[in-house]
């Protein structure tokens, strides 16, 4: 008997509130037996269905291959949301023990060429079904196809032995960078040092230090380059060094290094892309995404690099001569791009971004911003649950609802630490699916913000604020969506559209009534003064061009790994030159203006699942400018407004194809010219 298998709680349904997992009853040992249960069940589930006798149809093919694996669905949300967020020694061993395992049994599905001819069956008499079994079919069949379903047998067994590897390869990646960016956290021990960050700043660098057993002070490092601190430090030599440590993630000797590693997952998907009959990776991963090609990227790229470009080398300038009337000695570097752009802020708009945070106290902003607007536009409520555990202490949970009914949970894990991976991300526990009896959902949200030593406040940033609206859009889309298969469950939906409700939310951060409801000080309880924040929106528009400019560095850099063929692929072997040659041919080499993400710690497309699709932030922000336009030309922050683009977009999922919900929303296909204005490239 397995251990761990009697007493599981993974092997059945939680019967906590919404079906959130028993956290406290789940203990290391349960998650390696789950998962073997979980894959031999589903299994079995599969081998049931090829071995109907009837001809295929929905009901006896796709709805039993829609119900198996519910084990397996249970014991992967817990594990990989603490994979992420809590990745313990345990977590990450188990994970690259589990990982080629996972990989294997996806192909065990996928390549099933009885299992496929049913689904082709199914298919093939698609107009009999409803518009949602119809997509459903469709959703699958495209995605049986794109792993090698219709393959040879030769074929598929070079597959699967290329998606094992892909899956160890991609696990190292992400345990290399979390375990080099704890070891580049910047050790200060001089008090001097420390000039210009925020009192908050300083007391949460001194508990961070503490907490590794060191004197002095810690600056932890957040998943992009450019390191927030970078506005603030007075010193140019410490800028100059967190830069470095920044940079020098995962691409340093020694066994964090994850230049070899990336290289092998380039040229094995160039490998698995050819298997399928495509030129590259790009290839396979647009043909599932609304993009549909890679040129179709392409277009829009080189439409957006020459004005970003211009904008950004403008802005240099400017800050040259910042540099020049401050009398810094020498040409500024990129690691004082930031301080100086923070210094031409305050002169051209009198906005000091740093004299911000006050105003931006964590709770405020969440309670009576993020939940505030949620309120206004859907009618929304959420109360705090601490009878209801999360994975970890400091994890918060609320009960959401709405007038009618209980939608179902939502967790806020805000906090930095050693264990979790850097960056800010939303992912789902529990879907609203008919099918399964599951009529609410659970989501999370995670942060990395500093945390401040106990009885001290948590100040925000402006961009970790307009980060908690983004990533509470995302957790709106998996507490909306209502549908009946799991496939088409909360945000699964296409990579380049599932960044588009959650950048619609981020317009609530800088509105002017939802501003004024949590933007007050932390000391005196004063509002932000309205003439601050009409600033503070005019002085978005400042450094756009830069920013702009560094996303698409690192979109043409997933570009350019991911369009090399098998050849290009295996020639590559000097990961730094690559990227040189790829930005000039871009034309996005700007010294000053590092790429968003380098390639030895993109996390994104060599461990995450934006792999050939980081594209899809500005894809979707076309769809994003022009919603927000369509707001504001009908009132704004309106409950009418709201419950439109919860009905027609939000409560779909992934059900329908996501453009044909735009076009209803909208009326008509996105304009591009609402972004291009936003980012000042018209």
């Amino acid at each position: 008997m397995l251990v761990g298998v009697t007493d599981n709680p993974f092997l059945e349904p939680s019967t906590l509130p919404a079906g959130l997992p028993p956290f406290t009853t789940i203990r290391p040992e349960h998650y390696e037996p789950a998962f073997t249960r979980g894959m031999a069940d589903q299994l079995v589930a599969v081998a049931r269905i090829v071995a109907v006798d009837e001809p295929a149809s929905f009901a006896n093919t796709l709805e039993p291959l829609e119900t198996s694996g519910d084990v397996l669905r249970r014991v992967s949300a817990v594990f990989f949301t603490l994979a992420s967020a809590d990745a313990t020694p345990f977590i990450r061993e188990l994970e690259a023990l589990i990982a080629p395992r996972l990989a294997a049994h996806a192909d065990a599905l996928r390549l099933n060429g009885r299992l496929y001819a049913r689904i082709e069956a199914v298919w093939a008499g698609r107009e009999a079904l409803d518009p949602e079994q119809r997509y459903l079919a469709e959703r699958i069949r495209t995605e049986f196809v794109l792993a090698g379903a219709g393959l040879e047998a030769s074929a598929k067994d070079e597959l699967r032995t290329l998606n094992e590897r892909l899956s160890e390869l991609t696990t190292r990646f992400d345990a290399n960078l979390v375990a080099d960016t704890n070891d580049l956290a910047l050790h200060l021990t001089e008090e001097a040092e420390l000039a210009g960050l925020g009192a908050d700043l300083v007391s949460a660098a001194a508990a961070a230090a503490r907490e590794r057993g060191l004197d002095g002070w810690l600056l932890t490092l957040v998943l992009p380059t450019m390191q927030p601190a970078l506005a603030s430090l007075e010193r140019a030599d410490v800028r100059e060094r967190l830069l470095a440590a920044s940079l020098a993630r995962g691409g340093r000797d020694g066994e964090h290094d994850n230049r070899p590693v990336l290289l092998e997952i380039v040229r094995l998907r160039a490998r698995r892309a050819r298997l399928l009959g495509f030129p590259d990776h790009a290839a396979v991963v647009t043909a599932d995404e609304t993009a549909r090609t890679p040129a179709a990227v392409t277009a829009m790229l080189e439409r957006l690099v020459p004005p970003a470009v211009r904008n950004a080398r403008d802005e240099v300038g400017a800050l040259q001569r910042r540099a020049t009337d401050a009398g810094l000695p020498g040409d500024p570097t990129a690691a004082d791009q930031a301080y100086l752009a923070e210094r031409e802020r305050r002169a051209r708009f009198d906005v000091d971004t740093d004299a911000l945070r006050p105003y931006l106290e964590a709770e405020r902003v969440l309670r009576d911003g993020v939940f505030r607007a949620a309120h206004e536009l859907y009618g929304l409520t959420l109360t705090e649950r601490d009878d209801l555990a999360g994975y970890l202490p400091e994890v918060r949970v609320f009960e959401v609802r709405d007038e009618e009914r209980v939608l179902g949970l939502y967790l806020l894990d805000l906090y930095t630490r050693p264990t979790k991976r850097g960056g800010a991300w939303m992912n789902s526990l529990v879907d609203r699916v008919g099918l399964l009896g599951q009529d609410q959902a659970v989501v999370i949200n995670n942060l990395n913000v500093p945390k401040p030593p106990p009885g001290e406040p948590t100040l925000l940033t402006l961009d970790t604020t307009e980060t908690l609206f983004h990533e509470f859009g995302h957790a709106l889309h998996g507490l909306f969506a209502t549908v009946t298969f799991p496939t088409l469950a909360g945000t699964n939906v296409p990579r380049d559209f599932v960044e588009f409700p959650s950048q619609v939310n981020e317009m609530w951060a800088l509105w002017p009534e939802v501003l004024a409801g949590y933007a007050r000080h932390i000391d005196t309880g004063e509002p932000m003064p309205a003439e601050l924040a009409d600033r503070i929106r005019e002085a978005r528009r400042f450094g756009e061009g830069a920013a702009t400019t560094e996303y698409l560095a690192a979109a043409a850099l997933d570009q350019a790994w991911h369009r090399l063929d098998v050849e290009a692929a295996e020639a590559v072997t000097d990961v730094a030159a690559f990227e040189r040659d790829a930005l000039a041919a871009a034309g996005l080499d700007l010294p000053e203006v590092p790429p968003r993400y380098s390639s030895t710690y993109f996390a994104h497309v060599f461990s995450g699942g934006y792999s050939a699709a980081y594209y899809a932030y500005i894809w979707s922000e076309v769809l994003d400018a022009d919603t927000v336009r369509w707001f504001e030309e009908h009132g704004g922050l309106r409950r009418e407004n709201g419950d439109r683009f919860r009905s027609v977009v939000l409560a779909a999922g992934g059900s329908r194809d996501p453009l044909e919900a735009f076009r209803e929303f909208r009326g008509r296909d996105a304009a591009i010219e609402p972004l291009l204005e936003r980012r000042g490239l018209a």
